[in-house]
């Protein structure tokens, strides 16, 4: 089992982390509503690469 010979200061254990913090979702606008959304993902309004994919609860009301 390794085991660490010296310690690490506080300095070195932050300058380590200084690139574990989560950075901004990508987003995307939807080609059909222009909507934005997260990369990857379902929009609000249930579109998918232009395609209605889910039903949403206002569909219900058209």
């Amino acid at each position: 089992m390794a085991v660490q010979k010296n310690r690490k200061t506080p300095s070195k254990r932050g300058m380590r982390r200084a690139h574990d913090s989560l950075g901004t979702p990508a987003l995307s606008a939807e080609p059909t509503t222009g909507e934005t959304h997260r990369r990857h993902h379902v929009s609000p309004d249930g579109f998918y690469r232009g395609k209605k994919i889910v039903d949403t609860p206002a569909d219900d009301f058209e």
